[in-house]
């Protein structure tokens, strides 16, 4: 039996958790990235990357777990500030996730995934890959598959309209890594703030390339205040990350008053297009390519499901991939492996646009009543976990009702 041969363009999160996986189930596989590791580890910041329990679980299968030690996330506590008295909270709660999440900063984990795929065998390439170079790798390979997209490759996957909900950006994003946050007195915990017309922030214990840290996520809805991030020098961007606080989130401004950043490349902003593309692209040589994770299913990152996804559909493809036995891997295939993903994505899309539109009456009744709930409160916190949850007790009216109707305090 051949040997068969999968190319994957994009060695991040998706890219290199199912590179590994593949090697690990007998594959040949070549990895292409547009970065060497020592650029990534002295780049800028690149995402927030808190991962939940049962998709860290899939690294842990495939002996990927390098920080057993690393700062964890053992809860998720939301808060509302009161609409006309500042200092106060309208709604707040914390609940326990059932399992920790953790946040490796993507420059310390990437290069040791790196790292790890060329030591089972993968090859690894360094070519900032264009449209041509994916018809040269699919003249070679059994299958492609693309990780990544920019410039020419990003035009190639086209937007599904019938899965995609907006055709503009929705929030103004803003990432600070940084040191001296007061911790949580309870337990370390995702902070989660709405603040009406706004937007959100949230910040959670992570590993950094100089240590543990916290992250803070600012989402500012567009030409709000909170859009305001574009220009500024890292100083600047964390100044501005505290005059937030103490303009709309008193209660965070006390805990962050000393914070400092973890290096000049701890700052990130940004904005872009929550969209589904269709997850087949054709080539001018008539050979066809499969998009995995972010390329396909781009999501906003206000339910913080980014890498979560990424993970899910790495372990989703490989399994697909290695039921597939020595069958083409033809279009049919690559639109079933897609859609055996999407069985999972579309619950994530469809709560993560919920929570980008103003909260209907449903969704009030809910965070207002786990304010004296536990079981609701704990509920809604371990669907970050497993967001197919939400889909039975709180993305419609009816389903919600008759939850709250049973709920226990």
């Amino acid at each position: 039996m051949t040997q068969r041969h999968i190319t994957i363009v994009g060695a991040g999160q998706s890219g290199l958790q199912l590179g590994v996986g593949l090697l690990d189930a007998g594959f040949d596989v070549t990895m292409v990235s547009n970065r060497r590791p020592q650029e990534i580890l002295e780049g800028k910041v690149s995402s927030s990357q808190c991962i939940f329990h049962d998709a860290l679980e899939h690294e842990r299968t495939l002996g990927l777990d390098f920080w057993p030690d690393a700062p964890t996330v053992d809860g998720i506590s939301f808060t509302i500030p009161h609409p006309e008295v500042r200092g106060e909270k309208a709604i707040n709660w914390a609940s326990r996730l059932d399992g920790p999440a953790k946040s490796i900063d993507q420059r310390l984990k990437f290069p040791r995934f790196m790292e790890e795929f060329v030591a089972r065998g993968g090859e690894l390439l360094f070519e900032d890959a264009g449209v041509g170079d994916l018809e040269r790798y699919a003249s070679k390979s059994d299958l492609v598959i693309v990780a990544a997209g920019k410039g020419d490759i990003a035009t190639l996957f086209t937007r599904d309209a019938a899965r995609s909900a907006y055709e503009q950006p929705q929030r103004a994003l803003a990432l600070t890594y940084v040191n001296g946050m007061e911790p949580r007195p309870e337990y370390p915990a995702v902070s989660f703030n709405v603040i009406p017309g706004v937007g959100e922030y949230f910040a959670f214990p992570a590993l950094t390339s100089t240590g543990p840290c916290e992250i803070m996520v600012f989402e500012g809805v567009p030409g709000g205040p909170m859009d305001c991030w574009k220009g500024l020098t890292p100083q600047e961007h964390l100044e501005t990350s505290k005059n937030i606080l103490d303009t709309y989130l008193p209660w965070e401004t006390d805990r962050a008053s000393d914070v400092e950043l973890t290096d000049p490349n701890g700052v990130l902003q940004g904005r872009f297009t929550p969209t589904v593309r269709h997850p087949i692209a054709t080539l001018a040589n008539g050979r066809q390519v499969l998009g995995l994770a972010d390329v396909v299913v781009l999501n906003d990152p206000i339910t913080g499901q980014g890498s979560n996804n990424a993970s899910r559909c790495a372990a989703s493809y490989l399994q697909s991939i290695t039921e597939h036995g020595e069958a083409p891997f033809d279009a049919a295939f690559m639109q079933a492996t897609f859609e055996n993903y999407w069985s999972y994505a579309r619950h994530v899309t469809q709560w993560t646009n919920a929570l980008l539109a103003p909260p209907p009456p449903h969704v009030l009744e809910i965070l207002a009543a786990a304010n004296e709930s536990q079981e609701i409160a704990g509920r809604f916190v371990n669907g970050f976990n497993n967001p197919a949850d939400y889909q039975e007790w709180f993305m419609t009216p009816d389903k919600a009702a008759a939850y709250l109707a049973t709920a226990t305090s």
